[in-house]
């Protein structure tokens, strides 16, 4: 299977090819060239996806993204596991999108993160608790 080149690609095929990219830019800069060790992950995640993501640089959430994605407990985050988050990060944009688009009060949705948006809809208020 070869790739297709930009010009002839569909824009799915492009947005594939970038996410290939991506992982590999960030991936085999210390360790395995293959895997994202934790530090490499810290990189991608400020760099790549710190609009969705909020504050990449806590030390805290790194942990936490790198445990909830490291599904075989090597310490480094592989391909799919980072196909895992890419998914996970478009599912829950379409689905905050969605909710401002269909609902007949909310025609534009809020500016800000949709990912941190949607986490504080989701928590529970104080007398709920």
């Amino acid at each position: 299977m070869s790739l297709p080149n930009s010009e002839n690609a569909s824009t799915l095929e492009n947005a594939m090819q970038l996410l290939i990219q991506t992982f590999h830019k960030y991936s085999g800069n210390e360790g395995d060239k293959y895997t994202l060790s934790r530090a490499e992950l810290k990189e991608m995640l400020t760099a790549e996806l710190g609009n969705y993501l909020g504050n990449a640089q806590d030390k805290e959430a790194v942990d936490r993204v790198m445990g909830d994605l490291d599904s075989n407990n090597d310490g480094e985050v592989d391909f799919t596991e980072f196909i895992i988050l890419v998914g996970a990060l478009t599912v829950a944009c379409n689905d905050f999108f969605l909710e401002f688009t269909t609902s007949p009060r909310r025609r534009i949705p809020p500016q800000g993160n949709p990912i941190l948006y949607r986490q504080k809809e989701r928590a529970p208020s104080p007398e709920q608790s």
